[in-house]
């Protein structure tokens, strides 16, 4: 354990990789989606990076970064339903709100399922799908329909789209590599909505000592177990990359 720690810390003390750009895409209803492309390598795999409900791509500043370090290229997207992360506005909402377009959560799977299309442009490697709160419920379904997903990091999922859909019954049966975080108090109800998917798929983390924080901010260095999270990510990403 303490060897792992020291090459965590190692990569958390990198020099910042690769480069950034702004980009944006359309989705089938026709609405412009805003976000940013982090680029190492085009011959690395993609990670695709989701926000929660008040955010924006500006969630993932930060983690997109040291996800850079371990040999992955980012596209962290502002969906249409945020506001603002780190100090960037999400100007998908701007837009939608402006062309009247249909902004409710689950709407939101469409600029999910256009940033998957988006990515066609660089690569036709498998996908690994990042999602924060709702978006991360919307990851784990995504994840059952479409074959380019290789596996879902899903921090914070929840049964946010009742009575219309249950989160638990689309993501029964599935068979992709999950890692997903839980605060303490959301932990039994995550372990429940994940009860259809056979163990060894699922890695589930909770922290060891206080509550955490909702969603991708338990990956924040204002959570006092924020090491310990990216340790446990870290050990993910290296499983999905040797299989």
């Amino acid at each position: 354990m303490q060897a792992l720690l020291s090459i965590f810390i190692f990569l958390n003390n990198l020099l910042a990789a690769g480069t950034i750009e702004k980009v944006s895409f359309y989705t089938t209803d026709s609405l412009k989606v805003s976000a940013d492309l982090y680029i190492n390598n085009y011959d690395l795999p993609f990670v695709l990076l989701f926000h929660g409900v008040d955010g924006s791509r500006g969630e993932y500043s930060e983690i997109a970064k040291r996800i850079l370090k371990l040999g992955y290229n980012c596209l962290a997207v502002d969906l249409r339903v945020g506001n603002k992360s780190n100090f960037i506005v999400n100007e998908t909402v701007e837009r939608a709100r402006n062309q009247k377009i249909s902004k409710n959560f689950i709407d939101c799977k469409k600029d999910i399922e256009a940033s998957i299309k988006y990515s066609e442009k660089f690569t036709k490697a498998p996908l690994i799908l990042f999602g924060s709160s709702f978006s991360a419920s919307i990851c784990l379904m995504v994840s059952n329909e479409n074959k380019r997903i290789k596996s879902v990091i899903a921090f914070s999922p929840g049964e946010f789209f009742r009575p219309e859909i249950i989160v638990k019954d689309k993501i029964k049966n599935l068979t992709v590599p999950l890692f997903i975080s839980a605060t303490n108090l959301e932990y039994e109800y995550i372990v429940e909505m994940l009860s259809g998917i056979s163990q060894e798929y699922k890695t589930i983390y909770k922290p060891k000592t206080g509550r955490g924080l909702h969603g991708s901010r338990m990956l924040d260095p204002s959570n006092q177990t924020a090491n310990d999270c990216w340790l446990e990510l870290l050990f993910f990403f290296k499983k999905i990359r040797n299989s």
